[in-house]
Order: C-alpha cells, then sequence, then structure tokens
C-alpha cells in the first residue's frame, strides 16, 4: 500500500468518523487529503521511504474563521487518534519533516509553499515561485471539499502560470540549457575539467527537463523526482527520459555529445511546433530571444533573456 492509499483510508476509517462525532458543524465546511512535500505525495513512496516521515497520516484544511474557532481543538483530536493503522506503525516524523500532516488555515498552508496569503497575481510574484513548490502543493489526492476553497486555491494553481510567464521562462532554459549543453560541456570535457563537464551535463539535463515541464503546461517536482516524473509528459516525456537516460550513462565525451544535440534539437522542434520559436538555428539559445519576442507584455519582454 503507499503513502497515499494509506492516507484516504485512514482518513475515512479513523478520522472522518472522530471529526464526524465531535466536530458536526464542521464536517460539511472542511477539506480534507494529504498534499505537499514527501514522496508518497507523488505517488513515489516506497520501503525506503518509510523510514522517516512516512505513515498513517492526513492534512485537514480549514477556512481562516474555522480554523480560529476550530483548529486548535480538531488538531488535539486528530492527536489523540491511533498512531497505528491497518498493520502500519505510527508515522516517524523526523526533525525537518514536522507539519505535513495535521490541521491547517488555507491560506497559511499555501503561503508556506508559495510565500503569499493569496493566489499570485502580477508577473513577478509567479515568477519568483518555484516550479518544485508549485509542484508540491498541487499534488496528492484531495479525499473530500466541502466548501470548495481549498480546491479553488488548488485549481488555480494547477491551470499553470500565465502565458507570458511560461514564455518567459521557456526562454530562459533555452538559454541555460544551450549553453550548459552545447556549449559548456564540450569545452569543458576538451579541457578535462571533469567536475564542470559533470555540472553541466547535469544542468543540462535539469533545465532540458525543466523545459519539457513547461511545454507541457506542467510543474517539474523536486530534483530527485524529476527524471522519474518526466516519463508522464505526453509530448516529449518518454523519449526525453530516455534520452537522458542514455546522456547519464553514456562514458564517452563525444557520444555524450550527440545525445546533448539529439536532446536540443528535440526541444527546438517542439519549441517551433508550439509557435514559440521561428528560428531555424540547431543551437538552443539562439531560440530564447525568439521565443521572448513573442511575449506580450513589454516590461517582461524587455527584461535578461537570461533570467526566469
Amino acid at each position: 500500500m503507499n503513502g497515499l492509499e494509506l492516507a484516504e483510508r485512514y482518513f475515512f476509517g479513523v478520522g472522518f468518523p472522530a471529526l464526524r462525532e465531535e466536530f458536526e458543524p464542521y464536517v460539511g465546511r472542511l477539506a480534507a487529503g494529504l498534499v505537499g512535500d514527501g514522496s508518497e505525495c507523488f505517488g513515489y513512496d516506497d520501503e525506503l521511504s518509510r523510514d522517516h516521515d512516512w505513515g498513517p497520516g492526513f492534512c485537514v484544511w480549514l477556512t481562516a474563521e474555522d480554523f480560529g474557532t476550530a483548529g486548535a481543538r480538531m488538531q488535539a483530536l486528530i492527536d489523540r487518534l491511533p498512531g497505528s493503522f491497518e498493520g502500519f506503525p505510527p508515522r516517524q516524523t523526523s526533525s525537518w519533516g514536522e507539519g505535513r500532516v495535521g490541521v491547517f488555515e488555507i491560506s497559511s498552508f499555501y503561503r508556506g509553499f508559495i510565500g503569499l496569503d493569496r493566489l499570485p497575481v502580477e508577473p513577478d510574484e509567479w515568477l519568483m515561485l518555484p516550479e518544485s513548490a508549485l509542484a508540491a502543493c498541487t499534488n496528492g489526492r484531495v479525499f473530500l471539499d466541502g466548501p470548495g476553497e481549498f480546491s479553488r486555491w488548488r485549481n488555480r494553481l494547477l491551470a499553470f502560470y500565465p502565458e507570458d510567464v511560461r514564455r518567459k521562462k521557456i526562454a530562459a532554459r533555452a538559454m541555460t540549457a544551450g549553453q550548459a549543453g552545447q556549449y559548456n560541456f564540450p569545452r569543458c570535457s576538451r579541457r578535462g575539467e571533469l567536475f564542470a563537464a559533470r555540472y553541466a551535463e547535469v544542468k543540462f539535463c535539469a533545465d532540458a527537463i525543466s523545459m519539457a515541464f513547461l511545454l507541457e503546461r506542467r510543474y517539474a517536482p523536486f530534483y530527485k523526482w524529476m527524471h522519474r516524473t518526466v516519463k508522464s509528459l505526453q509530448v516529449l516525456g518518454d523519449w526525453l527520459h530516455r534520452e537522458i537516460d542514455s546522456l547519464v550513462r553514456e562514458t564517452d565525451a563525444s557520444r555524450k555529445e550527440a545525445v546533448i544535440e539529439e536532446v536540443s534539437a528535440g526541444l527546438i522542434q517542439e519549441l517551433q511546433r508550439q509557435g514559440l520559436s521561428d528560428c531555424a538555428s540547431s543551437f538552443l539559445p539562439d531560440h530564447g530571444p525568439a521565443i521572448q519576442r513573442t511575449i506580450e507584455d513589454q516590461g517582461l519582454r524587455e527584461r535578461n533573456v537570461w533570467v526566469g
């Protein structure tokens, strides 16, 4: 049983009956689920994951008014629930994993990820939000949401960056991925700068994966799940997953260069297919300015193309 399934079974088997008994006026006004940090929220937990921050538990999200009147008492009730469930031991919480389950006020929960107690509006507010943080606060599963307020936040964030912001970020990825992979990797390899070459290779992989997520309007997760998650993308996913795997397994620098060029060509083809770039170059950084010219917002369009 994975962590999301365990959380849902625990909530409906233990948590919801107790909440309904002691907080009947509130049960139609709360949201519950498991969303946030941790491999189980992405469905990636395994035996290794169970040594910390894993086990029976769930989140309850309340409006500010309900949290003020009932949040502390509801948390006290949840703290009294049986820790073990269906043969699984109590949740193991590490010193850095506190606050992943329990009772939350909705805006405070999201503020922990996006730094705002409201939904972002301005381009700069969206640009400052890390993709991995947005992936974390929109992952997992919502078991129920009576008033729909938690889902209103969730659905707006899942609707993705505003289009100009998306294009700004894609333009920046074209610059940095191409610089790292097509330009710096071969130069560092030929100079024998092995650390720099390996860093450039990994930087290229990370930025290529990030671009693929942006092209599909999905948020890239925390780095250790980026490669496995890219496989789920509809457009470039399976192909890019194989190409990245081939690149990191390869030991010959010249063959690595060939894979980097293949990945770059595939990304460029998708940029052109989506109408984001009309540039014919095979060098990714040449596409950054072309993409940026398609941005409608003048302020964003005139910014440094490398930043996004």
